[in-house]
């Protein structure tokens, strides 16, 4: 494989999902670039790159999770290595951009983090950055370097269409999600359902009212990411409880901390899909959860940059 700007390409992965990257890289043909992101005593990252990126298109997948803010620097210091062996461009692959839930200014002197994050990452070096499934779209205009934002929910969409269920509403767990699951339920050819609530504090959420017919209805929720759940389950729970026959959910993102694992045990959900942009430790696994990967997605993606080729079929593919 050649491309019309550089001869070679290499992939380098930082600590916070080893296992989505060399899925990739595996996908690609390609072995991981060998470096090293260790800390010093004082917990200072150290990075060190054992082999030549001069001139090469380099790719560094790293989800800024939880580490969060270790894996964002991690990030950011490999990037500026990458910068200083002059590297012929650097892209950010990013399968979970954290810091995205505050994307605008709710309240006086709320910060606008999303913008920060952003800007930490052009002034480190990147050239491009490749991610999935932002918090809110417009987060992509934060950057003054191209944006190749991919999307997880046709993944989602073809394991809900094998299941072959019947009576599917498509349920949007509040009014931020509802073009989602609009997007969902044009796949499925099925009505979709809203979820009134109000956020009373950071995650924390209460159901108001919902909106459609779910009664009877095999309901699947949908939603870009999961942190404590509770959003989530009481969905689940509020919709189990006006009549639906069954509930199902799927996430791009399992971010899971706090109580999440336990409200989603007791929850009314039977399944919960979610893809891999996030590693979730083995302990914290439930039996009901299917995990899909995203390593096909990513490696198709970075072959087509490379190439020059259109990046944008891949959004409804």
């Amino acid at each position: 494989m050649t491309s019309g700007i550089f001869s070679e390409y290499k992939i380098f992965a930082g600590n916070s999902n080893d296992e989505l990257a060399k899925e990739i890289a595996d996908k690609l043909g390609k072995p991981l670039g060998r470096a090293t992101v260790t800390k010093f005593s004082d917990g200072e990252i150290s990075v060190n790159v054992w082999e030549s990126v001069r001139g090469r298109d380099i790719y560094i997948i790293q989800s800024t999770c939880n580490p969060v803010n270790d894996n964002l620097m991690e990030l950011l210091i490999m990037i500026d290595a990458m910068k200083r062996a002059s590297a012929g461009r650097i892209n950010a692959v990013i399968p979970y951009y954290g810091y995205a839930r505050q994307d605008r200014k709710a309240k006086a002197r709320d910060p606008i983090t999303a913008k920060l994050v952003a800007n930490l990452i052009e002034a480190a070096g990147a050239d491009r950055v490749l991610t999935m499934d932002l918090h809110a779209n417009q987060i992509q205009g934060y950057f003054d370097i191209p944006v190749d934002h991919l999307i997880g929910m046709p993944i989602l969409a073809k394991y809900f269409i094998d299941k072959q269920l019947e009576d599917v509403v498509i349920v949007s767990p509040d009014h931020g999600s509802v073009t989602r699951a609009r997007n969902m339920a044009q796949y499925l050819n099925c009505p979709i359902a809203i979820i009134d609530k109000r956020r009373p504090e950071p995650n924390k959420s209460e159901i108001m009212n919902i909106i459609g017919n779910i009664e009877g209805k095999n309901c699947i929720i949908l939603d870009d990411m999961i942190d404590t759940a509770g959003t989530i389950c009481n969905a689940a729970n509020a919709i189990k409880a006006m009549g639906a026959k069954a509930v199902f959910a799927g996430a791009t993102h399992a971010v899971l901390s706090g109580p999440a694992c336990e409200r989603l045990e007791a929850s009314a959900i039977e399944e919960l899909v979610l893809l891999n942009t996030v590693p979730l430790a083995e302990e914290k696994k439930l039996e009901k959860m299917t995990f899909l990967s995203v390593a096909p997605l990513f490696a198709e993606a970075i072959s087509r940059v490379f190439t020059n080729g259109t990046v944008s079929e891949l959004f409804d593919k």
